[in-house]
C-alpha cells in the first residue's frame, strides 16, 4: 500500500507541478481553455464507457479466471460500437465553437487513450493488481507531466497548449502499452469464444441507469467550468481551474490509499456474506477518509499563499477567496464516496442514481438563482448545494438499506 500511495503521490505531484507551471507560463485565458478541454474529455469518457464497468466488474469478480477473457471481449465489443456513435457526435463541441477547431485532432486522440486506460485501470484494480494500476496511472497522468515541466522550464518555445496535448497523448500511449502487456502476461484463454449479446444487453440494463447518474454528477463537474467562464470570463476561470486542480489531489490520494483497496473488498465480502469483514472495511474507509481529508485541508490552506506568490500573477491572488469554497466542495465530495461505495457494493444502485440526479438539478437551480445577483459565487454555491445533498442522501440511504449486521464490525462478529 505504501508503494501504491507513493506512486499516486508522484502522480499527484506531477499533476500539481504541471498545472502550477502552466499557470506561470501560459496566459490565464489559455489556462482557462486547458481547463475546459480537460473537463470536456473527462465528461466525454462516460458516453464511451457507458458506465458498463459497474456491471462487468461485479460479474468479473464472481466468475472463475477462465471466464475473464470472454467477458472482456464482450465489453470491448460494446465499446467499439459506442465509439462509432459517440465520437461523431462530439464534433458538435467544435462545430458550436465551445472548443477551438485547432485542438480537435489532439482532443480525440487524448480522449480515446484516456477512455481505454481508464477501463483497463478499473479492471486492474478489480482483480487486485492495484500496484500495476498505479504504474499505469503514473504513466498516464504523472510521468509525462514531470518531463514536460522540465522541458518548459528550459525551453520557452514549448510553452503552449498544443505541446501539453501532445505530451498527454504520449503518456496515454505508454500507459496503454503497460496495461496491455500486463493482461497479456495473465495468459487468459477464451478470446475466441462467441460474443454473448445477452450478457451485454443484461449489462446495459444495469449500466444505463448508473450512466445517467454518472453523467449527472460529471455534468456538474463539467458544466461548472463552462458556467463559470460565462459568468466571469476565461481569466478568472484560470484561477478556478488552478484551485480545482489542487483540490482534486484529495480524491487522488483517497483513491490510492483508501477506495482502491476497500471497494473490491466490500464487493467480495458482501457477496460472500462476511458481515464482520464488510463492516471492518467500511469503518476503515471512513477513518482513513477523515484523516486524509483533514490533513489535506490543513496543508493546502497553509501552502496556497506561498505557492501563488511564486506565480507572480495578480489574477490568481485576486481570486484567492475561491479556495476555501473549493476545499469545502472537495471535502463534501470525499466523504460522500464512503457511503457511495458501500451502496454500490451491495447493489443499491437506485439510491446512487437518485442522489446524483437530484444533485445535478439542485446545482443547476441554485447556480441559476444566484447568477443574477451574486454571479461571482453562483457556481460555488451550486456546487456546495449539490455535494451536500450527495453526502446526506447517500448516508441516509446507507443506514436505511444496509442490514445492521453489515454496519458494524463489532456487532457482526457476534453473529
Amino acid at each position: 500500500r505504501l508503494i501504491n500511495i507513493g506512486l499516486r503521490g508522484m502522480t499527484l505531484v506531477s499533476k500539481f507541478l504541471l498545472i502550477f507551471f502552466l499557470a506561470g507560463y501560459l496566459e490565464p485565458a489559455e489556462l482557462g481553455l486547458y481547463g475546459l478541454v480537460a473537463a470536456t474529455i473527462s465528461y466525454a469518457i462516460y458516453p464511451l464507457g457507458f458506465d458498463f464497468y459497474t456491471y462487468s466488474t461485479r460479474e468479473l469478480l464472481k466468475q472463475d479466471r477462465s471466464q475473464w477473457a470472454s467477458l472482456l471481449k464482450n465489453q470491448g465489443t460494446l465499446h467499439l460500437a459506442l465509439y462509432a456513435v459517440v465520437l461523431p457526435l462530439l464534433l458538435l463541441v467544435f462545430v458550436y465553437e465551445l472548443l477551438p477547431w485547432h485542438l480537435a485532432g489532439l482532443f480525440f486522440i487524448v480522449l480515446i487513450l484516456e477512455h481505454i486506460n481508464q477501463e483497463l485501470n478499473r479492471l486492474l484494480i478489480a482483480i487486485s493488481m492495484q500496484l500495476t494500476a498505479s504504474w499505469v496511472l503514473f504513466l498516464r497522468s504523472g510521468l509525462w507531466g514531470l518531463i514536460l515541466v522540465l522541458w518548459m522550464y528550459y525551453d520557452p518555445t514549448v510553452r503552449s497548449l498544443q505541446v501539453v496535448m501532445i505530451a498527454w497523448s504520449i503518456g496515454g500511449f505508454l500507459a496503454l502499452t503497460l496495461a496491455c502487456l500486463t493482461f497479456y502476461r495473465l495468459r487468459l484463454t477464451g478470446w475466441w469464444s462467441p460474443i454473448d449479446w445477452r450478457w451485454i444487453l443484461k449489462g446495459l440494463k444495469v449500466a444505463i441507469p448508473l450512466l445517467l447518474a454518472t453523467l449527472a454528477l460529471q455534468g456538474v463537474l463539467t458544466l461548472d467550468r463552462y458556467w463559470f467562464e460565462a459568468l466571469q470570463g476565461l481569466e478568472v476561470l484560470a484561477a478556478y481551474v488552478l484551485f480545482m486542480s489542487m483540490a482534486n489531489a484529495l480524491m487522488t490520494f483517497l483513491d490510492a490509499g483508501v477506495f482502491s483497496f476497500t471497494y473490491p473488498k466490500l464487493i467480495s465480502t458482501h457477496h460472500e456474506k462476511r458481515h464482520g469483514e464488510f463492516g471492518k472495511a467500511l469503518k476503515q474507509s471512513l477513518v482513513l477518509c477523515a484523516i486524509l481529508t483533514g490533513l489535506f485541508v490543513i496543508g493546502a490552506s497553509i501552502a496556497i499563499v506561498p505557492l501563488l506568490s511564486l506565480l507572480n500573477k495578480e489574477v490568481y491572488i485576486q481570486q484567492l477567496s475561491l479556495f476555501p469554497w473549493i476545499l469545502l466542495i472537495a471535502s463534501l465530495y470525499a466523504f460522500s464516496m464512503v457511503p457511495h461505495y458501500a451502496l454500490y457494493a451491495q447493489g443499491y444502485d437506485k439510491a446512487i442514481i437518485y442522489s446524483h440526479l437530484t444533485a445535478f438539478l439542485l446545482f443547476g437551480l441554485v447556480t441559476w438563482l444566484f447568477s443574477t445577483f451574486l454571479p461571482e459565487k453562483a457556481v460555488l454555491l451550486g456546487l456546495v448545494a449539490a455535494f451536500s445533498v450527495l453526502l446526506i442522501w447517500k448516508t441516509w440511504a446507507f443506514y436505511r438499506l444496509t442490514p445492521k449486521s453489515y454496519r458494524s464490525a463489532a456487532k457482526a462478529e457476534t453473529h
